[in-house]
């Protein structure tokens, strides 16, 4: 483990301790429905390293200080890279014609960066989740601080609502993925952001869609670090709700497809998670450069503790795509 590495996990300790324990709607709906093919191995691995438009008029926005306090959110003006300031989080609700609703994005990044030059990585909250939860629940804006404290590389958390589509688009014509491509990519563009190459994590349905949308879209995503990503063998097995039939579920593969080129990926799942089975498969299917087994459920708790090792992993991701 490198230096930088250890000192991150060291520095985000007390962010990750003092997150809840427990889980949120989307173990009891997903998890809880488990089959035979969700059946978890036992024994631990460890970590194993193998190495548009511009926002709509009407959008409500509010910014907030988050982790060491208040700044900018993200680009500053002309010139060389500043060294990066204190990390903001600036809540945006616009209409999203992609999913006929009202939407809501976080963007969690620090100040001090010029137009332009700060990277991207997406946040795919699990089922029950949203932006805003999925802030709270891992303590985002205090784990970036930690990120940037311990030397990753700076870049730009931005989390949205994705509602339970397991993002990808539904029979019901909800598109969290058009969202995603025509919507929140141009929107974060026109702030500064850069998002010609991006990162994606999540964890349970959004482990799932950050690997979906590395897969659907191969000269855009960089990285994903999915934990505990909710896949199954068969539609038949699959939660309630997750996909609207046999066809959907076979046209929005994951498990049993070959790596994307220039696609980076880390996997993480606990021993106890009913998803531990598929995820080994992910990991080794995609030949994941990360990849950890260790202890933990389908948790928050668990989610938020590997949190610094994906920000790092990430990061060194998009610092390599610049």
């Amino acid at each position: 483990m490198s230096s930088s590495r250890r000192a991150l996990l060291a520095a985000a300790t007390a962010v990750a301790g003092g997150l809840a324990v427990g889980c949120g709607a989307d173990s009891r709906r997903d998890a809880g429905a488990t089959r035979v093919d969700l059946t978890g191995s036992t024994g631990s691995t460890g970590i194993s390293d193998t190495s548009g438009p511009a926002p709509a008029t009407g959008e409500a926005e509010a910014a907030g200080a988050g982790g060491s306090g208040a700044g900018g959110s993200g680009a500053g003006g002309s010139g060389s890279p500043a060294r990066p300031g204190p990390v903001t989080v600036r809540r945006t609700t616009f209409t999203s014609a992609a999913r006929g609703r009202q939407v809501r994005m976080a963007v969690i990044a620090p100040a001090g960066t010029t137009a332009g030059t700060l990277p991207v990585c997406l946040v795919l909250h699990g089922r029950g989740d949203d932006a805003d939860r999925a802030v709270a629940l891992l303590g985002l804006d205090g784990q970036l601080t930690a990120a940037l404290a311990a030397g990753v590389a700076p870049f730009a958390l931005v989390a949205l609502d994705g509602g339970e589509s397991y993002w990808h688009r539904r029979a019901s014509g909800d598109d969290p993925e058009a969202m995603i491509i025509d919507e929140v990519l141009p929107r974060l563009a026109a702030q500064g952001l850069r998002t010609d190459r991006i990162a994606a994590t999540g964890w349970s349905m959004g482990g799932y869609g950050a690997l979906l949308l590395a897969r659907r879209h191969p000269d855009l995503v960089v990285a994903v670090a999915a934990s505990s990503p909710a896949m199954w063998h068969s539609y038949g097995a699959s939660a309630p709700g997750a996909f609207d039939s046999a066809a959907d579920f076979a046209a929005h593969p994951v498990l049993g497809t070959p790596p994307v080129p220039g696609v980076g990926y880390r996997i993480d799942c606990g021993e106890s998670d009913p998803f531990i089975k598929v995820s080994r498969e992910v990991a080794a299917t995609l030949g994941a450069r990360e990849r950890n087994f260790g202890p933990g459920g389908h948790t928050a708790s668990f989610w938020s503790a590997v949190t610094p090792a994906q920000l790092a992993f990430v990061g060194a991701a998009l610092n390599r795509a610049a």
